[in-house]
Formats: structure tokens, sequence, C-alpha cells
């Protein structure tokens, strides 16, 4: 794309279907070229140390960088195929440079949006923009959990990011779920009975 005099190409990856709690987030990340950003992988194989490190790589290299969020009510809402879509097009509609062309992690492309784009199963392994976008991503995420532990710290958040840990499970077992919890994810549903939902602390 480069030689074919397309320069400004975004990736875009997403990060957080699987948790129990809290939102889905998405980035997107258009780079200059020949940039250099050796080691770089999917941010789920990297360990803390480098995914920190390369966030603020990335953020001090791209040309430009978004963010997507949507939280867990949107989430129950619209599924959470839909909800990482929407993030994805709001992470790209939230970058300050249009991009002119964007890789897409996955099999799916992006509803709605009028940017020729292509989707890449595996993206985050083999586009260095898409790895980019899920550190991004990634980091962006634990942040937020790491907030939410503090008004919830029954959750464990600190430690799982809202995946269904064992001393996640656990707890909802004992609490009962709380306001950023999935409640149409079926071990949430299966807890959501035993008690109303635990609200913010003021």
């Amino acid at each position: 794309m480069w030689k074919e005099g397309i320069k400004l190409i975004a990736g875009v990856d997403e990060v957080g279907r699987g948790p129990l709690a809290g939102p889905v987030v998405a980035a997107a990340v258009i780079l200059p070229p020949r940039i250099n950003l050796k080691g770089i992988k999917d941010s789920k194989k990297l360990s803390f140390q480098k995914r920190e490190e390369f966030f603020q790589k990335i953020s001090d290299l791209a040309l430009s960088v978004g963010v997507g969020i949507v939280d867990e009510k949107r989430i129950d809402g619209v599924n959470i195929l839909n909800a990482s879509l929407e993030a994805m097009r709001s992470a790209i509609l939230n970058l300050n440079v249009r991009p002119e062309f964007v890789l897409v992690d996955g099999n799916k492309e992006i509803p709605g949006l009028d940017i020729p784009q292509l989707a890449i199963i595996a993206g985050d392994e083999s586009s260095l923009f898409v790895a980019c976008a899920s550190v991004i991503a990634k980091v962006t995420r634990d942040r937020l959990m790491l907030k939410y532990h503090q008004t919830y710290p029954q959750f464990h958040f600190d430690q799982n990011k809202g995946y269904g840990t064992k001393l996640h499970l656990d707890a909802l077992k004992t609490y009962g779920p709380c306001e950023i919890h999935r409640f149409s994810f079926n071990p949430v549903k299966l807890c959501k009975e035993r008690q109303r939902p635990l609200k913010f602390k003021n």
C-alpha cells in the first residue's frame, strides 16, 4: 500500500470480549512508514512491562491513536460481537487523522465505516499496525479495570481484569454481581438473583 501511495493506514483491534465485567476497549493506530518497533506482537503474549514500554513508544511515534470504549450495559443490549465492532468503529472515528485504509483484526469488517478496510484473521500476529492497536487497547482496558478494583476490591479486578477466574467466580457467588458486570453472560446471569447489584461507593 505504501508503494501504491497509500500512506495513512490504520490498524484496529479490540480487547475484552471474554470478561464477565467491564467494557470492551478498541484502539486504532496509524503508523508512519518504515517505523521500527522490533519485538512487538499480540499484546496477550507480551509481559506487563513490555506492554507498558510499547504503549509509550507507540503513543510517541504514531501519527494518530484513537480509542473506543463500549460499556457493559451496551454489551448486554447489543451482544458482545456488535459491541466490539462498535468499539472499533469508535476508535477509528476518534483518530485525529482520517485513515485511507483500515486493517481490522478478526474475520468481520466494521459496519458503517466509509473507509476501505480489510479484515485479517489473527491480524495482531501478522500486522504491525494491528499489533500496536492491540497493545494500546490492552493497556487502556487494564488501567480501567485497576480503577474499578478501587471501587470493588472484593472482585479482585486488579488480578483478573474482569475475566472469569476462580477467585472472581467465588466472589460472584458470595456477593452477587456489581454494576459493571455483564448481566447477559451466563456466570453473572446465574448469580444476579442472589443479591441486588452492588453500587458505586460515594
